[in-house]
């Protein structure tokens, strides 16, 4: 017999797990070797960043294809605005790194310098992009891996939800994929894009176009201008290859001694890669005057005109498909954290806060996978139907950050304050605009959900935090109570017949209660009154000390009249503490479960419901020998 007792988390901080600095600031050796160098940084938490390649350059051409050939001509200035855009995040990025060295990303800068409503509004942002992130990877590996096998194009949606179950069930057993198992598939990818962009430079026209034949054209009808919602569309499509750049700054107390200039290092590498790719993929889009068509994804269309249909294409194909599979992964290390910060500080179920053996927030990883399971089928497995909506959350989130980041500034108001103030309000500024064109050039396609949802998740915290105010407040939590009292106690105990676990049963309750009382539900039925008088026959000769009230019931219902005895018996004891000890059989096989008759259940389940009685449940464990 267990006694469990249980009270809600006081909200506050995570307290950290890191050992103390030595007088230079550097980490203890041992707990040195366990954090990130800035490679390793870069492998590992630019997977977000990196993977909207396969996307982002994309997302432009598809929205200037509708312009004709024409309009394809403006995907490299489209391109560079979004790689200005790029260097203003990076560089201000590296500002929120130093200002906060302990990581904790947009929420933790908004909850500090914007307010608790800003905080919430940062988070659940942040909530929509790691949703979307898990949901718009997992398309775009999988159409990576159709357009190199086009006859599994029309299994795109369980081919989706196979990979987020296998996601899904190794972060559940807590596999822990460190950084030097990121370093190889992160660097095969970031490496065959590079020498596709190179060889592609130096082509004059494409080796083949093998992977787009027999493809239905996406291209418009020809045009000879091209107007500026046209551009403010592909801009804010292309916008999603932003994703990610976050990632760094909420990861900062992961990078070795002095882990701050690890983290503005391994920040400006991957804004450098990122642009690098991002210019250079336009450029070849550009060269080999690219059409986009149905089925085939922009990026293997570059990969079979740079090196042609052969091996060298599929290492591209596979790369992506990896790479974006393991960036799927990073939500589910980032979600269920944030999750339980959030239930720290009791916006969200103290549930999300529980950590399975293996250190994992296994509901906040089930949770995450639940959702994105009804995005994928929803979307039908397209990318691009997912990446209006992953953008709005990104830029949300940047916004409020920046924003965050002037008013720190502004307060403490350090040395060179005023060009770091700047350098964070532009990034705002930008950002800002960014997500205002998103919404409203994505408004019709999807984005008005993001719109809903915000406010939505917001008003839910704040339902979760009212909940949790009321009941910390019944229980007078942070007071001191008063002294324990005893008071008169009474065991009431449900019986159906006599066996070793009624006696282990009585023989509990007796050493609870001063008061012990044995209750059996009886029918009209023929067969129930026979059975009624044949354990009143018995009780009486076995005569345990114990009384036996009998609990008449005239349809079939068990748990009502239980519940209805304890709470006339509650009334007449006014004070005391009634008790109701239900004896129930633990067999030795899960299977045998399905053996019970689950009357235990439906007691407590009616107890629960209709009164304020202690519920004790008595296991008697039946052992594989049958002991």
């Amino acid at each position: 017999m267990s006694i469990h007792t249980g009270k809600p988390s006081a909200a506050g901080d995570v307290p950290s797990t890191e050992a103390p600095p030595d007088a230079e600031g550097r980490a203890p050796e041992a707990e040195d070797r366990h954090r990130l160098t800035a490679l390793q940084g870069l492998s590992a938490l630019s997977l977000d960043a990196m993977a909207s390649v396969a996307y982002g350059p994309e997302s432009i051409v598809l929205v200037l294809a509708a312009a004709g050939a024409y309009g394809m001509g403006f995907t490299l200035p489209v391109t560079l605005a979004i790689a200005v855009l790029l260097a203003v995040l990076v560089a201000s990025y590296r500002q929120v790194i130093a200002a906060f060295p302990d990581g904790g990303g947009s929420y933790a800068v908004a909850k500090r310098h914007l307010g608790r409503r800003a905080g919430l509004v940062a988070a659940a942002s942040l909530i929509l992009d790691y949703v979307l992130n898990v949901a718009v990877s997992v398309t775009a590996g999988v159409a990576a891996l159709t357009s190199a096998f086009p006859a599994l194009h029309g299994e795109r949606v369980w081919l989706c939800l196979g990979v987020l179950a296998l996601v899904t069930a190794v972060n559940l057993r807590g596999v822990v994929n460190s950084a030097k198992a990121f370093l190889v598939p992160t660097a095969v990818f970031v490496g065959s894009i590079l020498v596709m962009i190179a060889v592609g430079l130096f082509r004059d026209a494409p080796v083949s176009t093998a992977s787009a034949a027999g493809h239905a054209s996406a291209l418009g009808e020809g045009a000879t201008t091209v107007g500026a919602l046209l551009l403010l569309k592909a801009f804010a499509a292309g916008c999603s290859a932003l994703t990610g750049v976050e990632a760094v700054a909420n990861a900062v107390p992961s990078f070795r001694a002095p882990a701050a200039r690890r983290a503005q290092r391994t920040e400006v590498a991957l804004g450098s890669l990122l642009g690098v790719m991002l210019i250079g993929l336009s450029l070849l889009i550009g060269r080999f005057h690219l059409q986009p068509v149905e089925g085939v994804t922009v990026l293997a269309q570059l990969a079979d005109a740079s090196f042609g249909h052969n091996l060298a294409f599929y290492v591209v194909q596979f790369a992506t498909m990896v790479l974006l599979a393991l960036a799927a992964n990073t939500s589910f290390g980032g979600l269920p954290v944030l999750m339980s910060l959030l239930a720290r500080d009791n916006h969200l179920p103290h549930l999300f806060m529980l950590k399975a053996d293996r250190q994992v927030h296994r509901h906040g990883v089930l949770a995450l996978a639940a959702v994105a399971a009804v995005l994928l089928v929803f979307s039908g497995g397209d990318t691009n139907s997912l990446v209006p909506l992953f953008a709005i959350g990104v830029f949300v989130g940047f916004t409020i950050c920046q924003a965050g980041m002037v008013r720190h500034w502004y307060a403490g108001r350090p040395a060179g304050w005023q060009t770091k103030a700047v350098l964070n309000g532009l990034g705002a500024l930008l950002t800002g605009v960014s997500a205002i064109v998103v919404t409203a050039t994505k408004f019709t396609e999807g984005a008005w959900l993001i719109v809903l949802a915000l406010p939505l998740i917001v008003l839910a915290f704040e339902r979760v935090h009212a909940a949790y105010a009321s009941i910390g407040e019944r229980l007078e939590l942070g007071r001191i109570p008063q002294a324990p009292q005893r008071t008169h106690s009474l065991v009431v105990v449900p019986v159906s017949g006599l066996s070793r676990l009624t006696c282990q049963a009585l023989t509990a309750a007796r050493s609870l209660g001063d008061e012990v009382v044995a209750v059996t539900v009886t029918h009209p039925a023929p067969e129930d009154r026979r059975a009624a008088e044949s354990l009143r026959r018995d009780w009486e000769l076995w005569s345990p000390g114990v009384e036996l009230v009998e609990l008449a019931s005239p349809t079939r219902s068990l748990g009502r009249p239980v519940s209805r005895y304890v709470t006339e018996r509650a009334r007449s004891h006014r004070g005391a503490q009634v008790t109701v000890l239900i004896p129930e059989t633990e067999p030795a096989h899960i299977w045998q479960r399905l053996l019970q008759n689950q009357r235990g259940s439906v007691v407590a389940h009616a107890v629960r419901r209709d009164t304020d009685a202690v519920i004790c449940r008595l296991r008697f464990r039946i052992t594989a020998d049958g002991r």
